[in-house]
């Protein structure tokens, strides 16, 4: 049992509410390809699944249901059956290979793991601790058969804190850890975000992120669930089918992390892209620039806030906040110097813009009113004690706020670079790189220095149908008034695509593991006032 406080209050849902306001809905519940199912028929199927979940229970071992699939119907069938059975659903990553997914499904304590035909391989002659009669095909006949009876739910009773789900995070900085989602953690933004953008049942969520995810979940599924709207399942993202299947689907809202609006964005412009239906989207880590860009290309609104699948700190982007701003922090969140515990102080700039007090003035976003939403990871209490200490939630996230409150990120902790006996983030470098026109995506990292520290390094994809000229890159950066001599980077990767994870967060890590040793051009000055060569 969690003793982690979290922020559910009496006037809280749970999922279970939320499936139950909707069990004789005749309105379209869900969409997938080109089939459908009404409310009704999506909470009769999930009753089915909390029936046949029952019956294969251990009850010897944890309630805990591991299911590797696509963004099918099955999977919000699985979920809805989770909460009315009393079972946590374990969404797995189906990215991961081998050992790494073995042991996700071990960590999470699965007595059950479903699948669909073209995953199972995945998981044959893996050690997952669970027998192979236990591993379930949602596409076989038996299982199909299993599922097909037509009974009233018989919820098992829950609260806003009863865990729902085990969703593991990106795994950026590490192996990824089982996070614990309550009902409320999943019940309470859906409700939310449904009120804040008045979404009802003549609208369409449009849901293409995997839902092992907490984005998909949290500001997806929850969201089309709570607003009585409609959802529109697609298996897999793809830039090149979203808008036809905004059109397709009449999606009125669609969600996102990391840089699908990017990928959307460097699509063939069409003179017509904005006659869609699209209204609102809403997700997180979207490249500054393209936010408006999206907007104004599709003609809808685009908003973008910050939070992390832990939960313990959230921060709303308002209309004022400046543009490479996150927003405001909310009552209790502040940023603390990561070795005095002391509150950093404001941000100052120089006449140019440049961050003159980033030592100072960068720290971690720290909740000192408690843990938020933040319920714990599931076996891992040395994590849980580095997260949650003292009673304060340590996000693992650097930002700085200027003199008006508004709040920057600046990176991980992990990503913090030692430069000439600096701190520096790397979020802000980051920003200023994106600001080329021919430069897709960056990410920026340390390789070390033949000294000591750190030396700033940056891989680059550029836009389709440009090339990136190493003495026009100098001169960009040259003419950003706000780049510090410290941080213009020293390395310039070429390449045609960064690593990511399934939720394309970068993965860092690999990149800086790399260093110079790699097959893409590698471009490198002495100064940060010198001119680029090729390394080699």
């Amino acid at each position: 049992m969690c003793t982690v406080p979290v922020m559910a209050g009496p006037d809280t849902p749970t999922v279970t509410d939320l499936l139950l306001a909707r069990a004789d809905d005749a309105h379209p519940g869900l969409r997938f390809e080109d089939s459908s199912w009404s409310w009704a028929d999506h909470i009769r199927t999930s009753a089915a699944y909390a029936a046949a979940f029952r019956a294969l229970r251990r009850p010897e071992l944890p309630f805990h249901i591991g299911i590797l699939a696509d963004n099918l119907p099955e999977f919000s069938f699985a979920l809805g059956g989770a909460a009315l059975a009393g079972a946590v659903l374990v969404g797995l990553n189906t990215t991961r290979r081998g050992p790494a997914l073995a042991r996700d499904v071990r960590l999470a304590d699965c007595q059950l793991v479903l699948t669909e035909s073209r995953h199972a391989d995945l998981l044959a002659g893996l050690d997952l601790g669970v027998d192979a009669d236990r591993i379930i095909d949602v596409n076989s006949p038996a299982w199909r058969e299993m599922t097909a009876a037509d009974a009233p739910p018989a919820p098992a009773p829950a609260t806003p804190d009863d865990l729902l789900m085990l969703i593991f995070t990106s795994g950026t900085s590490g192996d990824p850890k089982a996070v614990r989602c309550t009902h409320g953690k999943i019940a309470f933004p859906g409700r939310m975000l449904a009120d804040r953008f008045a979404l009802s049942t003549s609208d369409t969520v449009y849901l293409s992120m995997p839902m092992f995810h907490s984005n998909a979940i949290m500001a997806g599924w929850s969201v089309g669930l709570a607003a009585g709207a409609t959802l529109a399942f697609r298996r897999r993202f793809s830039a090149s089918g979203f808008l036809p299947d905004v059109r397709a689907f009449g999606a009125t809202y669609a969600n996102y992390v990391g840089r699908p609006l990017s990928y959307v964005l460097a699509t063939p412009e069409r003179p017509d892209d904005a006659d869609n239906p699209l209204r609102i989207v809403y997700g997180n880590e979207a490249a500054e620039k393209d936010i408006p860009r999206f907007a104004a290309r599709f003609g809808c609104r685009v908003l973008d806030g910050f939070g992390s699948t832990e939960g313990g700190v959230a921060i709303v982007r308002t209309p004022d906040t400046p543009p490479a701003a996150l927003g405001k922090l909310t009552d209790g969140t502040v940023v603390l110097d990561p070795d005095t515990g002391k509150p950093c102080p404001p941000a100052e700039f120089d006449a140019n813009g440049r961050l003159r007090n980033g030592e100072q003035a960068v720290g971690e976003l720290v909740n000192t009113s408690g843990a938020g939403w933040f319920a714990g990871y599931y076996g891992d209490p040395e994590a849980n004690a580095a997260r949650l200490r003292n009673g304060w939630y340590h996000s693992g996230d650097l930002g700085y706020v200027d003199q008006d409150g508004y709040c920057y990120f600046a990176g991980r902790t992990g990503d913090w670079l030692r430069v000439d006996g600096e701190n520096l983030g790397t979020a802000p470098i980051e920003r200023i790189i994106a600001r080329h026109p021919d430069i897709a995506h960056v990410a920026v990292y340390g390789i070390p220095d033949p000294t000591v520290g750190d030396q700033v390094m940056a891989a680059v994809v550029s836009r389709p149908g440009t090339t990136l000229d190493p003495d026009d890159f100098a001169t960009f950066l040259a003419a950003q008034p706000d780049l510090g001599p410290k941080q213009a980077p020293r390395y310039v990767r070429i390449t045609a695509e960064l690593p990511r994870t399934a939720t394309y967060k970068v993965l860092k890590r690999t990149l800086a593991a790399q260093g110079l040793d790699c097959a893409d051009p590698v471009w490198h000055r002495p100064a940060a006032d010198a001119p680029f060569h090729p390394v080699g």
